[in-house]
């Protein structure tokens, strides 16, 4: 359980844009990037991978086929930004020879005749993720080798897709789905996240949400491996639950969970998308190109 602090504490703790005093110029520099990156790619946009507004991925194949599967999540914490604003990751992950695939989710609260919460997100990556599992091979990919990562609440997604008994939803889905798994300055329990007041006034998170949505409180994964990373320049915090999830997961199953130095909840991102960064090669070892 987390620790109980004044809320201010929290949302200083959490509200990184404030603690990042040039993060809209890095999400801007994400945005051109990306646009950039669509231009340049052979992507299939907005595909859907689902019936619900928000189940529409990108898919950035590789040049030879049967190639691993990176999936990116982004973050936002479940309340903003878009897979547009991530295709950049894409660019240096294909030309390293995979088949990337960057989904969108719907945003909290939602709508009056349509609430969204942070479970209801969970389950929407379920079904792009086996909808991953049931297509990419026609893109170029491998379903057998899929990876997923994201960044903030994209790393949580991630990590709840590691943890995902994928039979619970369908019996001809692989117990073993996602093979690997990469969080970047993940979000491991949301007790902390419910006494943000800046964030629970959006999210609305209960107690039960909590309990369901909090990887660090379910049972390890039976297989697979989980990479965490936060930045040395992040929150304590984020490093807090950075090491939690090893903690609780322990290091058999996460057996990297480094702290990267210097980088920010921002430029962290960045670094991923950098060839010859500590980041970027651990992406690469999860993906199988080491």
């Amino acid at each position: 359980m987390a620790t109980s602090r004044d809320p201010a504490w929290y949302d200083a703790q959490y509200n990184n844009t404030a603690r990042v005093s040039d993060s809209a110029m890095l999400v801007e520099g994400w945005k051109e990037r990306s646009a950039q990156a669509r231009a340049a790619l052979q992507g299939h946009l907005d595909v859907a991978y689902g019936e619900e507004p928000g189940d529409r991925l990108d898919i950035f194949p590789a040049a030879n086929p049967n190639a691993p599967v990176f999936v990116f999540i982004h973050g936002g914490y479940w309340r903003a930004l878009d897979k547009a604003d991530q295709s950049f990751i894409a660019a240096p992950f294909v030309k390293a020879g995979a088949c990337v695939v960057v989904p969108n989710y719907d945003l909290c609260p939602g709508a009056p005749d349509r609430v969204v919460t942070v479970p209801l997100i969970v389950l929407q990556m379920v079904r792009a993720l086996s909808w991953v599992w049931r297509n990419i091979a026609q893109y170029g990919g491998n379903p057998s080798r899929i990876t997923v990562a994201g960044h903030s609440a994209g790393g949580h997604l991630a990590t709840m897709m590691l943890s995902c008994n994928w039979q619970s939803h369908d019996k001809e889905l692989p117990v073993d789905l996602v093979r690997n798994a990469l969080s970047i300055s993940g979000l491991y329990e949301l007790e902390s996240i419910m006494r943000t007041p800046f964030l629970q006034s959006v999210l609305q998170l209960n107690p039960a949400q909590v309990r369901k949505a909090s990887p660090a409180w379910h049972v390890r994964p039976r297989s697979g491996r989980l990479t965490a990373v936060v930045g040395g320049a992040e929150s304590f915090e984020f490093q807090r639950q950075n090491k939690l999830i090893q903690t609780s997961w322990g290091s058999g199953v996460v057996a990297v969970c480094e702290v990267l130095p210097e980088l920010n909840h921002f430029t962290i991102l960045d670094a991923l998308a950098q060839p010859n960064t500590r980041l970027h090669d651990l992406a690469l070892a999860l993906l199988g190109f080491d």
